[in-house]
């Protein structure tokens, strides 16, 4: 009987060193599953990893890219010898300002509109300016009469002395009185010229004031359209030196809309195929099918630093109400020495200057 009771519980005994040793066999099961896996992947990677010279290559133009403007890159096909990114600006713009400080009266201009040379955009409060030109016109007035009275006892000293000198040749006059003329005589000349000094500084002072007061209008300086409108009627405004926080430095902003150009800057390492006076054609990012065409104005002759590039002005030689500053271009540059055989002398020198890298 309990014998039978002892083989019943030994069947009922758990066996831990048999479920230790399988489970100690899953696990090494699932390590070589998982170590298979990983050098699989690792011979994948391997097989699809880009060679050194592909980075290489992938590198070039990545470099050729520049931060804050787009550098030129080798073109693609169309003819040309280089394309570059950049922005229509104006060789010659200005924002028009008051030369002194005033209380804006008008403003006559708005945004788009086109002006001329000397036309008035802007006027001035003129009370003030109008007042000291009266004061200045009126001792104009008064000292134009003290020269008239000045000139007439100068007149009458001189004669008085004339006459004292023929009566002392008779002996009628003492030398006293000859003396007392003489010194009348050069007190009215010299009043006289004192009354002619006093005529020329009234008259500068209302010059001045007249100029004062034609400052108060405000000028186009040039042909162009105007591109901003800075000032309202009844702000103060002043010349940017004296201009404060709460005044205007600026009335408006004009562009000679004939200056237009595409300013580029290209990576240095392809500035030998842009030459001065080379043709070229720029496309604008909101007219993308319509080619404009343009020549190299200008490389200016420094580089950045930073980005190694060098900017290059590109003329426009078709003005177009369309093309507007600031917009985004793109310039494709054209090899000259296509259009026309060089001659043998220049012949080498031309295409080493002009031959892809």
């Amino acid at each position: 009987m309990a014998e039978g009771q002892r083989e019943m519980l030994d069947r009922l005994r758990i066996n831990r060193d048999e479920d230790d040793d399988e489970g100690g066999g899953n696990r090494w099961l699932i390590i070589a599953l998982v170590t298979a896996c990983t050098v699989i992947v690792a011979l994948a990677i391997f097989s699809f990893w880009p060679k050194a010279e592909d980075q290489t290559a992938a590198a070039e133009p990545a470099a050729s890219t520049t931060t804050g403007a787009a550098a030129a890159t080798p073109p693609v096909g169309s003819g040309g010898v280089l394309s570059a990114s950049g922005y229509v600006t104006a060789r010659r713009l200005a924002t028009v300002s008051a030369e002194i400080t005033g209380r804006m009266a008008e403003v006559l201009i708005e945004e788009g509109m086109s002006v001329e040379t000397g036309q008035v955009l802007a006027r001035l409060d003129t009370t003030l300016a109008k007042t000291e030109l009266g004061i200045a016109e009126g001792n104009v007035r008064s000292a134009r009469g003290g020269l008239d009275a000045a000139i007439a006892d100068n007149a009458e000293a001189q004669r008085a002395l004339v006459r004292i000198r023929g009566v002392k040749a008779k002996e009628f006059a003492s030398t006293a009185d000859l003396t007392r003329a003489q010194a009348a005589a050069d007190s009215a000349a010299a009043r006289s010229m004192q009354a002619q000094g006093n005529l020329r500084s009234a008259e500068q002072s209302a010059a001045r004031a007249r100029a004062l007061l034609d400052k108060h209008e405000i000028r186009a300086p040039f042909a162009g359209m105007v591109t901003t409108k800075d000032a309202q009627p009844g702000e103060i405004v002043s010349p940017s030196a004296a201009g404060g926080g709460f005044t205007r430095t600026g009335v408006c902003t004009i562009v000679d809309m004939k200056s237009l150009e595409v300013e580029v800057e290209v990576n240095e390492a392809y500035i030998s195929r842009v030459k001065p006076g080379q043709r070229a054609s720029a496309t604008l990012d909101a007219y993308p099918e319509w080619e404009i065409q343009a020549k190299v104005a200008a490389i200016i002759p420094t580089a950045n630093r930073d980005k190694a590039t060098v900017k290059v002005r590109v003329a426009i030689e078709t003005g177009d109400p369309r093309i507007l500053p600031e917009m985004a271009a793109k310039v494709l540059f054209f090899d000259d020495t296509k259009q026309a055989a060089p001659s043998p002398a220049a012949a080498p020198a031309t295409a080493q200057g002009n031959t892809p890298q």
